[in-house]
């Protein structure tokens, strides 16, 4: 049991307890992180309440029982960082000084909200933010702080972005992203209050990079119509494919518009310790969120955003209540609590200063380089072998690829097999519709072998594929609207429709309404936001882009399905075609959110509307 320390005090401990719960902690730890062990242990949520449930304990407990329930009941369940054929997601592999400088922070309990109270750790962090300065080729006047990751990177930046620009919330501004980029840029839109119609979802190229021109014209588009192009979200490194957008030109684009340009190269960024040419024209960014807790292989949490201009990213969080008035900053001083979100905020850059200070710069650059030689490798086996094949250009440690011989639930189930064998991990994606394995290297202890291992079981394993969820819904609803004649018979002769059950059918039917339209007239245009999804009963139409011919269409064709689906918190794509009608039309429209609904509840429509999305996305970009 715990010693208490002389005196009233119920939650004090003396030294010798202190030192003796450190050292059967570290043991602890440092035993579990060289045990083997499977890259991931799942559980199911009544296994882990039986686990752990209860009410909380009344009087104390040794602390050798927390630590073996902690050992028993929850460290084996989860992923297991450092595993070297972690290859799935963005693999974490931290350094144990970094854990150190985490345990320093939490011990002493450091609070870096102001200069008043945490003079050494702030001028800690901005040395720590020097040295990201210089890395990437920002000024020393640029501005910035550590956060918890890139999410709150993405959101700090957009905000800055807002107030720099706009002030309040204004109803013209539109932000512009691709199709790849990171699901925290739509979640920090719809927290600052943009509606869908402000978000501009563009379609990624070949390579799955943002190409200028597609940019451009949705601004023109935008602008012609008296909105305000206000933002760009790039991607420096896309979680998805690794993809690095051509920045410079983006920020050609943006100055000349006085757009702001923020990179999101949270996954990416640190690459440039590497290799500055990996992401040219980072430097030229309004703002650029970083992740430490990747590349830098520190624990989680620590994230950055830098801003080229540091006032702005003070004028956009600096409050100062009556009660803070004591802790202004100075001359010279700097409060991070007027950089960001966070008022009360922890002494992220001691793990930093700490690990980077022990093993030096050219150990972290060297185990960067060490990963992106291993996904090269990984690119290049994949490439010689028969049974895989690349679906995507490999960049910055991630390889997207898939197996020959079986289909989309084939090669969802070797991942599965993949994982339930302990071998390894990778995980899945789907690249302008197709589904692809994603396999990501970045832990610093993988090696040759533990690739080869991955990509030789992948090859020859059979899948596992788990049942298939197939959701019937008992409610039938009888007549079509608009189609008294025609009712559900009609509708599954449609190809679309054609792998629904009679009473699924009934529910689709009940979805749609009928519209018609005269030959030379437009139903959609390019850039344009409606959202309603539509099917060709009878009658022609033809698709352009850009102006220019792209495909005709013919009864049983459908179109809009880019724009109806949803791409993240609301948002989606743009029209990025227009359609005129060649002949007089009959058209199954479906409003706006049904599409999504659809593909959510019933596989046949799923299929079909992905392989269109695979076939038709790639021509957009």
């Amino acid at each position: 049991m715990h010693r208490a320390v002389a005196g009233d005090d119920p939650l004090a401990l003396d030294r010798e307890t202190m030192r003796q719960l450190g050292y059967r902690t570290v043991d602890l730890l440092v035993e579990r992180l060289g045990r083997e062990a499977p890259p991931l242990q799942r559980a199911a949520p009544a296994e882990m309440r039986g686990r752990l449930g209860g009410p909380p304990p009344e009087q104390p407990e040794p602390f050798e029982q927390i630590l073996e329930g902690l050992e028993r009941d929850v460290l084996p369940f989860g992923s297991h960082d450092g595993h070297p054929r972690f290859f799935g997601f963005v693999p974490f592999a931290g350094t144990w000084p970094g854990a150190l400088g985490d345990l320093i922070a939490s011990a002493c309990n450091l609070y870096v909200g102001s200069w008043m109270e945490a003079a050494g750790p702030s001028q800690v962090e901005l040395e720590v933010l020097g040295w990201f300065k210089d890395w990437i080729g920002y000024p020393k006047d640029a501005a910035g702080s550590l956060v918890s990751g890139g999410s709150a990177g993405n959101l700090t930046a957009l905000a800055c972005a807002r107030e720099a620009l706009a002030g309040s919330m204004r109803d013209d501004l539109v932000l512009y992203v691709s199709d790849q980029g990171h699901s925290s840029v739509a979640r920090a839109a719809r927290i600052l209050g943009f509606r869908p119609e402000q978000v501009r979802v563009l379609p990624s190229d070949d390579a799955f990079r943002l190409a200028p021109e597609t940019l451009l014209s949705a601004m023109e588009a935008d602008t012609a119509q008296g909105l305000t192009p206000f933002c760009v979200a790039a991607q420096g490194g896309a979680t998805n494919t690794g993809a690095v957008d051509p920045l410079a030109d983006l920020s050609a684009i943006c100055r000349e518009r006085s757009a702001w340009l923020h990179v999101d190269a949270a996954y990416g960024g640190f690459a440039v310790l590497a290799d500055r040419s990996l992401l040219p024209g980072l430097e030229r960014a309004d703002s650029v969120a970083l992740d430490p807790h990747k590349w830098l292989y520190q624990p989680f949490e620590c994230g950055c955003l830098l801003v080229r201009d540091g006032r702005a990213l003070r004028t956009a969080f600096e409050i100062v209540p009556d009660y803070l008035r004591d802790a202004r900053a100075g001359e010279e001083e700097v409060n991070f609590s007027d950089l960001g979100l966070q008022l009360t905020r922890s002494a992220r850059a001691l793990k930093l200063w700490v690990s980077l200070r022990y093993f030096g710069i050219e150990a972290f650059r060297s185990a960067i380089k060490h990963s992106l030689e291993l996904a090269a490798l990984a690119a290049r086996r994949i490439e010689e072998s028969d049974a895989l094949e690349l679906a995507a250009p490999p960049s910055l440690g991630v390889v997207c690829f898939r197996r020959r011989d079986v289909g989309e639930d084939g090669n969802a189930g070797l991942a599965t097999a993949l994982e339930r064998s302990g071998t390894g991990l990778v995980s899945s994606t789907r690249l302008h519709g197709r589904f692809a394995l994603r396999l990501c290297v970045l832990n610093h202890q993988s090696t040759a072998e533990d690739v080869e291992r991955v990509l030789s079981f992948l090859e020859t394993a059979e899948p596992e594929a788990e049942a298939q969820r197939y959701e019937r819904h008992p409610t039938i609803v009888s007549s079509w609207p608009g189609l008294p004649e025609a009712d559900v018979p009609s509708l599954r002769a449609l190809p679309l429709f054609a792998g629904l059950e009679p009473d699924q059918a009934a529910q689709v039917a009940a979805r749609a309404s009928l519209r018609e339209a005269a030959a030379g007239e437009s139903v959609v245009e390019q850039w344009s936001l409606g959202s309603e999804f539509f099917v060709i009963l009878e009658g022609t139409a033809s698709v352009s882009v850009d102006g220019e011919p792209a495909r005709g269409l013919a009864p049983g064709d459908f179109f809009g399905e880019l724009r109806a689906l949803e791409w993240g918190a609301g948002y989606a794509y743009p029209r990025l075609a227009s359609v005129r009608a060649t002949s007089p039309l009959r058209l199954l429209v479906f409003p706006e959110g049904s599409l999504t609904e659809l593909v959510e509840r019933y596989p046949p429509i799923a299929a079909v509307i992905r392989e269109a999305v695979a076939e038709r996305l790639p021509r957009h970009s």
